[in-house]
């Protein structure tokens, strides 16, 4: 697909979805990346439903390790992959203790080697907290990109790569949000609504 209709899929994508951010719940940047990795093949209502408890107690790593592995099952038992999930938090939250003074590090590497983050929650929380044009990758993002055409790529980290080269730069920051959207309400994985769809006209 061609830069200018690219940008003109992204042109009509903000007309429907204006200001388009985050549906995660948050407090500060540690309770963000908490939440995105709460997130990975889980829906974004039942992290909301799940943290809404956990964050009336933990906005911080110290607190995090202090509540422990086995209580924090508690409150994310409804989530998908709860229990390697939970081992992983506890992980991190000691790491960024130990290492990072209970900061969050800004660096994509960084980001990558805490556990249970990986290319999709490092992009996100660059995007989100830090302001870097990233375009995060998860199943929405995958199946639209190759699905209207912008990318015709096998895996997320690969679209992705893709994605930041094809998409005008003024569309970087905004665009997996707008595509989140999209692929939530339109551009299902079953049945897509294409007679909803704004961009069925530039659609592969």
């Amino acid at each position: 697909m061609k830069k200018l209709t690219i940008d003109k899929v992204f042109k009509l994508l903000a007309k429907n979805y204006p200001s388009p951010q985050t549906e995660l719940k948050y407090i500060n940047s540690y309770t963000f990346l908490i939440s995105v990795v709460l997130s990975a093949q889980s829906t974004d209502i039942s992290v909301n439903k799940a943290t809404k408890k956990l964050f009336k107690i933990i906005k911080n790593p110290q607190t995090m390790i202090k509540l422990g592995e086995e209580n924090l099952k508690k409150y994310i038992k409804k989530i998908g992959l709860y229990n390697s999930k939970a081992r992983n938090i506890i992980k991190l939250s000691k790491i960024l203790v130990n290492k990072y003074n209970s900061k969050i590090p800004q660096k994509f590497n960084d980001l990558i080697s805490l556990p249970g983050v990986g290319n999709k929650t490092a992009s996100v929380y660059q995007n989100v907290i830090l302001k870097i044009p990233r375009i995060a990758v998860d199943t929405h993002v995958f199946r639209l990109a190759n699905r209207i055409g912008i990318t015709k790529t096998a895996t997320a980290n690969l679209t992705q790569v893709k994605l930041e080269k094809a998409v005008p730069a003024k569309w970087l920051m905004e665009a997996h949000h707008l595509l989140i959207l999209h692929g939530r309400r339109i551009c299902k994985a079953q049945k897509p609504l294409c007679n909803l769809c704004s961009i069925q006209q530039l659609c592969k």
